[in-house]
């Protein structure tokens, strides 16, 4: 839902917004901003390390997507809500060439969060299954699994934001009609349905097992990155479906409700993309027994889990194994 969904509702008959409406809408637009751009800069913290100055993993891979998908939806977000002020604070804020522009913005934006959405459920299914089948799971699992699924719900993603821009305008949400009616369902299932079940009960599977290893040593703090991600997601975005949901369907007519719930889901997409990097450094360094705070190191430790601890002590052991040879070799 964008902008021009809540314009008749604050406008006068001339098309221009009310006085008493601009401050209050300009400010709030300004914080959202302020908020965006830092998850820019977290986000980009965290690709930048992970993708050159850290080992890659099968799970570092899905970060990287998550970041990317959080990135691309905080910066056409930026310039959405700027334009948002331009029409606020504009003396003809109805024009054509902003309507287009915000369509385009709003299927970069959505493609981000639809794929990230996406990316998490994965995240969070697999780190469960390798917890629940590990011999067959590590038996298994192809090596290029993780981009294969990143690449499948990045297409799924952007199909899913083209449909629901082009196939459901904001127009649609005060005439319903049934191919917008038909978009809005899927997006609602594919969301409520399906993403939110697998990442509750991945959540719950991983609670369980940090609750199993907790009183022999502190729990992989991967676990509780995947599970405060997603308790996140949960917390910020899934009430808003449900809020847009209804509204759709007239079950909320409220025109103050349209507003506020306008403003509510921007501030909660935004916090939803803008905290997942800072989880990452608080995370990492919790529990540390340096006094080291290196990002680098604070990432290192935040997604390292036994899979790695196990290649290194099995490449400690080989390295251990040929310095013997050599020692013991008379050549």
């Amino acid at each position: 839902m964008n902008s021009s969904t809540i314009t008749p509702n604050v406008t006068e008959a001339d098309g221009s917004y009310r006085a008493n409406t601009q401050l209050s809408f300009t400010a709030a637009t300004g914080i959202a901003i302020v908020f965006s751009v830092i998850g820019l800069i977290g986000n980009f913290i965290v690709f930048w390390y992970l993708c050159f100055r850290i080992k890659k993993s099968k799970y570092t891979i899905y970060i990287i997507n998550l970041s990317v998908a959080d990135f691309i939806f905080l910066l056409f977000n930026i310039v959405a809500l700027i334009l948002f002020i331009h029409t606020l604070t504009s003396t003809n804020p109805q024009t054509e060439w902003k309507a287009s522009l915000l369509i385009f913005l709003e299927i970069f934006s959505k493609s981000g969060q639809y794929s990230g959405m996406y990316i998490l459920t994965a995240l969070s299914l697999e780190r469960c299954l390798s917890v629940l089948f590990p011999i067959w799971y590590h038996c298994q699992r192809p090596n290029n699994l993780s981009i294969i699924i990143c690449v499948s719900v990045w297409i799924l993603g952007c199909t899913e934001s083209l449909i629901d821009n082009l196939g459901c305008p904001a127009e649609a949400f005060y005439k319903p009609n049934t191919g917008c009616t038909a978009v809005q369902i899927i997006v609602f299932g594919l969301a409520i349905v399906i993403c939110l079940p697998i990442m509750l009960i991945s959540s719950f599977i991983l609670l369980f097992k940090i609750k199993r290893t907790f009183d022999d040593q502190y729990p992989q703090k991967f676990y509780i990155i995947i599970i405060v991600a997603v308790c996140v997601f949960i917390i910020s975005v899934i009430p808003i479906n449900f809020v847009w949901f209804f509204m759709y369907f007239k079950v909320l007519k409220s025109d103050f409700a349209t507003v506020g719930f306008f403003f509510g889901s921007m501030y909660c997409l935004v916090l939803n993309c803008t905290i997942d990097p800072y989880i990452y450094f608080i995370i990492g360094n919790k529990w540390k027994k340096k006094s080291s705070h290196s990002i680098k190191d604070a990432l290192e430790r935040a997604f390292r889990t036994e899979d790695d601890e196990n290649d290194d002590s099995n490449s400690n052991k080989t390295s251990n194994i040929s310095n013997q040879s050599n020692l013991a070799s008379p050549f």
